[in-house]
């Protein structure tokens, strides 16, 4: 879906997360980023996603990286999401889409054949210099930290 590739910039981004912090790309500068994008908080295959990150939180920490999710869910609602399964990320509330948009994953879905236009489940790894090093458009939500690492 997402027409970015390794290699490509990362586009920069400003939004707010869970407690109205403003987080954008320049805070991580000089860090390794990991950006998963998912479609709604606390449904089973986001949690499973979100839970497998942070049951990996202190690999990942220990090889340089930071976490960050997206959805387009209100702020109440991330929240919620991260203080029931205590997960140790920021996680944005792009109501507006404009993260979303930027990093091309909204459009065109299929679910038990209804067709609408959601977050299509991508993960962005960037390196150090806001570089994308990799994309991972076939998730395993369950499985998704031994995709990264």
């Amino acid at each position: 879906m997402t027409t970015l590739k390794a290699g490509d910039k990362a586009p920069n981004f400003s939004a707010l997360d869970q407690d109205g912090n403003t987080i954008t790309l320049d805070q991580y500068k000089g860090k390794k980023l990991v950006v998963f994008f998912y479609p709604k908080a606390s449904t089973p295959g986001c949690t499973a996603e979100a839970c497998n990150l942070k049951d990996n939180y202190h690999t990942f920490q220990a090889q340089g990286y930071e976490i960050l999710g997206v959805s387009a869910d209100s702020a109440k609602r991330q929240q919620n999401f991260k203080n029931k399964f205590e997960l140790p990320y920021p996680l944005l509330a792009d109501e507006d889409k404009k993260v979303i948009e930027a990093f091309g994953v909204w459009g065109p879905k299929k679910f038990m054949g209804r067709e609408y236009d959601g977050i299509h489940r991508t993960t962005f790894v960037i390196d150090e210099k806001g570089i994308i090093s990799e994309i991972i458009l076939k998730v395993k939500t369950k499985d998704h930290s031994a995709q990264i690492l």
